[in-house]
């Protein structure tokens, strides 16, 4: 039996109790199963308007359509898919003529005006010479399956949008956890570093004015000894073999030199201290000008054999804010930096203050930041250096911090030239706890 025999069944048939039995009669069963399957069978010519045939009578419960009225419109299937959904069929519907068969998901507009998802099977029927002789599919609505599918996905995207957080508040944590660490590290360092140094620099300014007294003793004794005479001859002797004169030049020298390095032991001591801000967890009216110094002396070994820093302080109020998350960002910036300079050059940090805002900026001669990659820098995990040489949560925990602050970074780099970061943070950032008296 050919399809189109199914036109004869077109029209609605007898209601039937829904406790009665199937019909006997073959055609009247067919019908009765075609009009009682969760499928919309259709028939259509296989032209380019796909002219609708046959349509079985379930689509009325389907559509809400009666099949006459599709059958009267010869682009009606055309004239009622989504129009988003309707370029992608018709440009691969050519296909149906070489393989035979399509399998399409799209919207269809309901009698309602509501598009519902359809699960769309086609098939193409060819006469015994191989000609095409008619297109029959099977529509399915499968709104709730797509509706359910949408909401997992959503799902999905919620949850790894959640994961990323997960993940960053993590790597702050352990951030924060490495922090405190470093702070109290810095603690012990000071306690066990200070105590020696205090008594060694005490010991050294006491030796200073030993040699002072004891070279003083000398220039008496050999005052007195020129005026008598008797001895001058043996004292000049004894002097040029001591070498009286260098040796009293490099003594002061050696004592000097001794003191300034215990002073750069505690300055050194001291950043550590500052730039940890040991036991710090709230807001804090913090100099920021201080927390470059601080930061500048932590990272010194990385950047003094072939780096320049250029520093051009403008005037800064002090600043609200959690200085020791601060001082990290600086640190980050400024070892970047300090990488992307091969050989040697210079970092410039600039500071300004205008309208409740200030601003911190380091700008490098290094090599700069390729131009597909400046949008991703701040990302977490994302690196250009080799394995092993980068974790890639430098600046991603720093957009992080500043971003906490109320703040922005703005990043402005060329090839082969430098690149120029710069921190913009509120005096008073919103949100922010009052800090302590």
């Amino acid at each position: 039996m050919q399809f189109d025999e199914f036109e004869l069944l077109s029209t609605p048939p007898a209601q039937t109790p829904p406790q009665a039995a199937a019909p006997a009669d073959p055609l009247v069963r067919l019908q009765y199963l075609i009009d009682n399957t969760a499928a919309v069978i259709y028939c259509a010519v296989p032209t380019g308007d796909f002219k609708m045939t046959f349509v079985s009578n379930n689509v009325f419960h389907v559509l809400g359509y009666r099949p006459e009225e599709m059958l009267a419109d010869p682009n009606f299937w055309f004239d009622h898919i989504h129009p988003e959904d309707a370029p992608n069929i018709f440009s691969s519907l050519a296909l149906l003529f070489s393989e035979g068969e399509r399998v399409y998901e799209y919207r269809f507009r309901a009698s309602s005006g509501d598009y519902l998802w359809m699960h769309d099977s086609l098939r193409l029927i060819r006469d015994e010479q191989g000609a095409p002789l008619e297109v029959v599919g099977a529509l399915t609505d499968i709104t709730a399956r797509k509706v359910m599918e949408q909401a997992l996905n959503q799902r999905d995207v919620e949850q790894q949008a959640l994961i990323a957080k997960l993940r960053e508040a993590h790597e702050q944590l352990l951030q924060s956890e490495k922090m405190a660490s470093i702070g109290q590290l810095a603690a012990g360092i000071a306690h066990e570093i200070n105590n020696p140094v205090g008594f060694v620099n005490s010991n050294m300014n006491a030796l200073a004015n030993y040699t002072g007294s004891l070279f003083q003793v000398i220039a008496d004794y050999e005052g007195m000894l020129a005026s008598s005479g008797q001895f001058a001859d043996r004292v000049a002797a004894i002097r040029e073999k001591a070498d009286l004169d260098y040796l009293k030049e490099d003594v002061q020298s050696l004592v000097k030199e001794s003191l300034d390095g215990l002073k750069r032991v505690r300055d050194i001591v001291q950043a550590l201290k500052d730039f940890s801000h040991v036991g710090e967890t709230e807001w804090q009216v913090a100099d920021l000008h201080q927390g470059i110094e601080s930061t500048l002396n932590i990272v010194s070994n990385e950047l003094k054999y072939k780096v320049t820093i250029d520093k051009q302080y403008g005037q800064l109020p002090p600043v609200t804010c959690l200085a020791s998350q601060l001082n990290q960002v600086f640190m980050n910036l400024l070892i970047n930096a300090g990488h992307a300079i091969k050989e040697r050059g210079a970092i410039r940090i600039r500071t300004g203050a205008a309208d409740g805002w200030v601003w911190i900026e380091f700008t490098d001669t290094g090599s700069g930041i390729a131009p597909e990659h400046l949008n991703r820098i701040f990302e977490p995990f994302f690196t250009t250096k080799p394995v092993g040489s980068g974790t890639g949560l430098g600046l991603s925990l720093s957009y992080g911090i500043v971003n906490k602050h109320g703040g922005r970074i703005e990043v402005v780099s060329k090839l082969g030239k430098g690149s120029r970061f710069t921190v913009h943070l509120p005096v008073q950032p919103p949100g922010a706890e009052a800090p302590k008296a």
